[in-house]
């Protein structure tokens, strides 16, 4: 069979995307490897978020074609989307595919390049569901991203985004549903439901809250986990459904900005005080909740005042974990073209600022639960070491035993390590669904 290898940069949407490619591939009889493997043909699927990103995406180009000379180089995905012809002229890259990839795999299959190695597997050989999946192990991670929703019609002034995916549109609830349904069959215990906008989650009628309501009564997924959310997403009616303890408590809202003024200039949908009480809003449901963010540092005009009001905001609402980049400038964005561009330097050092911040913020996370009961899905293990996530976005590490990775176990939090909690076995969690936690 021809191997496919596929590289994924940015958000969880992304990987989503990536994850539905490779079983696309997997179905069309292309056998999915990893990118070290050497495969016949390389897949990038690229972010354009920041330009570090698109240095990365030219990075993995150029390496795949350094492991294999003779594959078919793919760039994909919204750095595609927005630069298509810079990337054709890049050396080594065979084929440019935007944010759409929806005909790929048609493409591949039909593609005149490497005929010699573009062998599918004849529709009579036949696979196991068992042997077709094995493949996608090593490509595919312990929990499974569901896409739910693509574009925003936000159009935030430092955001290329709705530039390059488009509009907002959602996918069909029942085949939402029939998507989890088909990752539980094959074993998955967590899906996160993922999009550019989750929270704008809309399809004739349905809106998000229905469509969660949905997963949780007509599927047996262990752990549902959501994306990125906006405070004005988060209704009483939404926040209610945490009382089922199969949702995850984990409520990423990107904030980008602790400064009002800067908070307009970026155009965000919220002011400082609406983003406190949905912050409020969220623990008072919500117990044991984990809050993390996204602050970008060095937007034009951001004032040293400024990034002092945005630091004192992120200290106050004590963030589990601070995701935090400096602005970076995107042609085509309204940011792109204001007055009071910020020198590198100053944004370095804010962004090392708000880095001390972010990790001490959540070391006095993990410290609240030394001693308490909680449980794991173990996703990998490495020297001896299980590693894995609570439901609350904790990583903790445990020393290994049988093979437990993709299971859930209750383990007792210790010690805090760099990053981490260490973990004592306590019992598996042998139904599937949430044992007792503190």
């Amino acid at each position: 069979m021809t191997t496919v290898a596929i590289e994924t940069l940015g958000c969880k949407l992304n990987q989503a995307e990536s994850e539905a490619l490779a079983r696309e591939l997997l179905a069309a009889g292309f056998q999915v490897v990893s990118p070290g493997d050497g495969a016949d043909v390389y897949i990038v699927n690229t972010c354009t978020v920041t330009h570090v990103a698109d240095r990365k995406a030219r990075h993995l180009l150029r390496l795949a074609r350094r492991r294999n000379p003779r594959a078919l180089i793919v760039a994909a995905g919204c750095y595609a989307e927005r630069a298509s012809d810079a990337l054709k002229c890049l050396e080594g890259v065979d084929l440019v595919v935007g944010a759409d990839k929806s005909s790929l795999v048609e493409m591949l299959l039909n593609s005149g390049e490497g005929a010699d190695c573009f062998v599918p597997m004849e529709s009579g050989l036949a696979m196991t569901q068992e042997e077709r999946l094995r493949p996608s192990r090593t490509v595919f991670r312990t929990r499974s991203q569901v896409k739910v929703q693509d574009g925003c019609d936000a159009f935030c002034t430092y955001c290329i985004v709705p530039h390059v995916r488009g509009r907002e549109r959602s996918i069909p609830p029942d085949r939402v549903v029939r998507e989890v349904k088909s990752r539980v069959d094959e074993g998955y215990r967590e899906v996160v439901l993922t999009g550019t906008r989750v929270g704008s989650y809309r399809h004739n009628g349905a809106v998000l809250q229905g469509l969660v309501e949905r997963i949780l009564s007509e599927t047996g997924v262990a752990r549902l986990r959501l994306s990125s959310l906006q405070p004005r997403d988060l209704t009483p009616g939404l926040l209610a459904l945490w009382s089922n303890p199969r949702l995850c408590r984990h409520f990423h809202l990107a904030l980008q900005s602790g400064s009002g003024e800067t908070l307009k200039r970026m155009a965000r949908e919220y002011s400082l005080q609406e983003y406190r009480e949905a912050v409020a809003r969220i623990r008072a449901s919500v117990p044991g909740v984990a809050i993390t963010t996204d602050v970008i540092v060095g937007f034009p005009g951001e004032t040293d005042g400024e990034f002092e009001e945005s630091y004192r905001f992120c200290e106050e609402m004590d963030f589990a974990g601070i995701h935090t980049f400096p602005y970076s400038v995107r042609s085509g964005t309204a940011a792109a073209e204001m007055p009071g561009q910020v020198a590198e330097l100053f944004k370095r050092e804010r962004k090392e600022m708000m880095l001390r911040l972010a990790r001490e913020s959540a070391g006095r996370f993990r410290e609240r639960f030394i001693g308490k009961r909680q449980e794991v899905l173990w996703e990998g293990e490495d020297d001896g070491f299980l590693s894995g996530l609570t439901d609350n976005y904790i990583r903790v590490l445990a020393p290994a035993r049988s093979p437990m990775v993709n299971e859930i176990l209750l383990v007792r939090l210790a010690a805090q390590g760099e990053g981490w909690l260490m973990g004592e076995h306590l019992a598996p969690a042998s139904s599937g669904f949430p044992l007792p936690r503190e």
